[in-house]
C-alpha cells in the first residue's frame, strides 16, 4: 500500500495488496468492491470479448499495467449514502495531483500507471449524475494536462465502443473514475468537443503521428462546421 505523503488519508493499493492476510486495515471494510474491481479488470478489461467489433482485450493498456505493477485502486466511501458530484469531483482532484508526481512520471512506462478511485457508495441508479457528470466536468481540464478520465459503474455508461456502437464497454461492477495518461491514440475519444481538441493539440503538438495529425485535421474541421452550423441555427431561432 502507498499512503501519500502529505495526506494521510489517500492512499493507492496495488492488486497484491488485496489478499484477505494482505489488506491494510484501512481497507479492510472495501474488501469486496475492491476484490471485485480487480477481479473485472483481470477478467474483463484484460480479455477480448465478442460485442468488441476489434481483436485484442477491451483496453489494450490494462495487462502491461497489471504486469508493471502500476495498477492501483483506491475507495472514496463518502458520508453515509454516498458521495455528492462536489465530493466526487474533489476526490479525484486529489487523486489527479497525486497521480502527477507518483513515478514513474515520464517515459515509455508512464502510459501504463492508472488509478481507479472507488465509489461503492453510489448506488447505480444516481451514477449517471453523480459519476458520469463528474468525469464530462472534469475532462477538458484532464485533457489540457494530458490525462484521460474514464467513467465506468454498473448500469453501464451510456457510450458506446469505437468499433461498435452497440457495445457499451464501461460496464463494472462498482462505480469508479479512472485516471491515466493521455497518449496520441486517444484522439477517438476526443473528437465531439473542440475543448478537448485544442487541449490534445497543445499536448502533442508537431510530436504527433502522420495518421493522428490527418485525422486531427478533420476533427478540428469537422468539430468548426458542427459549431458553425449550431450558431447559425441559434440565429435564425
Amino acid at each position: 500500500m502507498l499512503t501519500h505523503p502529505g495526506d494521510p488519508r489517500r492512499f493507492l493499493l496495488g492488486v497484491d495488496d488485496l489478499a484477505p492476510d494482505r489488506l491494510p486495515e484501512r481497507a479492510q471494510p472495501y474488501g469486496e468492491p475492491l476484490r471485485l474491481v480487480a477481479d473485472w479488470a483481470r477478467r474483463y478489461l484484460c480479455r477480448p470479448h465478442d460485442e468488441l467489433g476489434r481483436t485484442g482485450p477491451v483496453c489494450p493498456y490494462v495487462p502491461t499495467s497489471l504486469r508493471k505493477r502500476l495498477f492501483y485502486l483506491t475507495v472514496q466511501a463518502g458520508r453515509p449514502g454516498g458521495p455528492d458530484r462536489a465530493a466526487v469531483a474533489a476526490a479525484v482532484a486529489a487523486y489527479r495531483d497525486w497521480f502527477r508526481e507518483l513515478p514513474p512520471v515520464d517515459g515509455p512506462a508512464a502510459q501504463f500507471k492508472t488509478i481507479l478511485i472507488l465509489f461503492p457508495q453510489v448506488r447505480p441508479a444516481d451514477a449517471p449524475d453523480i459519476v458520469d457528470a463528474t468525469q464530462a466536468e472534469l475532462k477538458p481540464s484532464f485533457v489540457a494536462a494530458g490525462l484521460m478520465i474514464g467513467q465506468f459503474h454498473p448500469l453501464p455508461p451510456v457510450d458506446g465502443g469505437l468499433w461498435n456502437k452497440d457495445f457499451r464497454p464501461l460496464s463494472c461492477p462498482v462505480p469508479l473514475l479512472a485516471i491515466r495518461h493521455m497518449v496520441p491514440t486517444d484522439l477517438p475519444f476526443l473528437t465531439h468537443d473542440r475543448r478537448l481538441l485544442d487541449g490534445y493539440h497543445r499536448v502533442f503538438g508537431d510530436d504527433l503521428p502522420p495518421r493522428q495529425r490527418i485525422e486531427l485535421g478533420h476533427a478540428l474541421a469537422s468539430v468548426s462546421t458542427v459549431s458553425a452550423t449550431e450558431d447559425r441555427g441559434a440565429t435564425w431561432q
